[in-house]
């Protein structure tokens, strides 16, 4: 048996630098999700909402010792996204996804994975009808062909697939993993904390139909007369790098 440099735990979860990450780490149990772990990450949620300075969430796995990187082999995670992330969310799908935990990865507002991984729902294959949240995301999100096949095959998708459906920032080799994702974090940090999070939620509530015009005017004039707005414009017009306050 492989050595686990890190014995089975609970979700843990890391915060420095404006950056939240959580980390699934049950390695020999291919990271499922188990009921402590539910209550665990609706936890962790809520601190990294709580935490103004925290400005980015990145979700990732402990895939040690395993023979083929496995992210989650599954469980229902419906209660993920009940209240909404405040911060940016990004899945590091660093190994295969597995039944309701792919909805943990369709829940985030971004994904990168990592070549060589599947994607897989077997509810259908073992008599169960999804709960009607991760539905409605499944369609939302990977689009109603991508969602039939999903459930009314159970077949894999092979990460080229997944590739096609243009779900994911990128598919990036082992070798690169670590680099390309360092990257895409500091690009998603160095964003305007205002204004990032208020498109966020326009972004959400058109997708799904609960926009008000008013409100998103509302947002468009608030970061219009903010003082990020002010910096952007000054750093753009004397070719440096803003600096933003989230004022």
């Amino acid at each position: 048996m492989s050595h686990l440099a890190t014995p089975p735990s609970p979700p843990a979860l890391h915060i420095e630098s404006g950056i939240a990450t959580i980390t699934l780490n049950r390695p020999a149990q291919r990271n499922r999700l188990e009921n402590e772990d539910l209550q665990t990450l609706l936890a962790h949620f809520q601190q990294v909402n709580d935490d103004p300075a925290v400005r980015l969430l990145v979700l990732t796995a402990n895939t040690q010792g395993q023979p083929k990187p496995v992210f989650c082999a599954g469980y229902d995670i419906g209660g993920f996204d009940e209240k909404g992330q405040r911060p940016i969310t990004l899945c590091a799908l660093n190994g295969s996804v597995y039944g309701g935990a792919t909805d943990i990865v369709l829940a985030c507002d971004l994904r990168i994975g990592l070549q060589g991984i599947e994607w897989r729902m077997p509810a259908t294959a073992i008599g169960l009808h999804y709960y009607p949240s991760g539905l409605a995301r499944y369609i939302q999100r990977m689009g109603l062909a991508a969602t039939q096949r999903a459930f009314l095959t159970a077949r894999p998708f092979t990460w080229q697939q997944l590739e096609k459906l243009g779900l994911f920032e990128d598919f990036v080799q082992a070798t690169e993993w670590q680099a390309t994702l360092n990257e895409l974090t500091q690009d998603i940090i160095s964003l305007a904390p205002l204004a990032a999070e208020e498109t966020k939620k326009s972004i959400n509530e058109i997708a799904t139909g609960v926009a008000q015009e008013a409100t998103l005017r509302e947002r468009v004039d608030r970061t219009s007369l903010s003082e990020d707005f002010a910096e952007g414009r000054a750093a753009f017009a004397e070719r440096r790098q803003p600096v933003f306050r989230g004022q």
